[in-house]
């Protein structure tokens, strides 16, 4: 079984499925803030930028599948998984944190002024709501508590899949076959 994940974890459609689930979660981002009226604050579209970092790094093995470009995937995806979740931590610590109401939180996104996303794609990264909104819930759960599950689960898949692509498993039903 190890076997097969790891033959599987150096195939296209693995990084298909990781491209895939955080296309997803784009669309619901952008479900939930033109369709349902829910506006993203600052960690929200910081929380987004993560995890539209995920969906580029997918983006790279599917273009050409080597070991470096797989490597250069882990890279940007872990990174954005890791980010993603202490952004998704630090938007919860201001949701319900202790002293709460004395953290700030930004009006405009700062990304660097090379790359002014907010400002070339507002309707994608502009964040005008409030990160002291919380009104969505599912299961008892706010968005930035399930951004840091999503993410936390992004981490552990990412651990898993970068560790089996150095980690070498003899085929079983090879040898067995050669035994016979």
């Amino acid at each position: 079984m190890l076997y097969d994940l790891q033959q599987w974890s150096h195939s296209r459609s693995a990084w298909q499925i990781l491209f895939l689930s955080a296309a997803v979660l784009v669309g619901a981002a952008l479900y939930f803030q033109h369709v349902q009226g829910l506006q993203p604050c600052i960690m929200c579209i910081y929380q987004r930028t993560a995890v539209i970092s995920i969906l580029l790094a997918a983006f790279v093995p599917l273009m050409h599948n080597s070991f470096f470009m797989r490597l250069i995937a882990f890279a940007i995806w872990g990174t954005a998984a890791v980010k993603g979740f202490l952004l998704s931590t630090e938007h919860k610590d201001i949701l319900f944190g202790e002293n709460s109401f004395l953290v700030p939180c930004g009006i405009e996104p700062n990304f660097p002024g090379f790359m002014p996303l907010h400002e070339w794609f507002p309707n994608l990264f502009g964040a005008p709501g409030d990160c002291y909104e919380n009104s969505w819930q599912l299961f008892g759960l706010g968005m930035a508590e399930w951004m840091q599950i999503i993410f936390a689960i992004y981490i552990a898949v990412f651990v898993f899949m970068f560790v089996l692509q150095f980690i070498s498993f003899s085929n079983n039903k090879t040898i067995r076959q050669k035994k016979l």
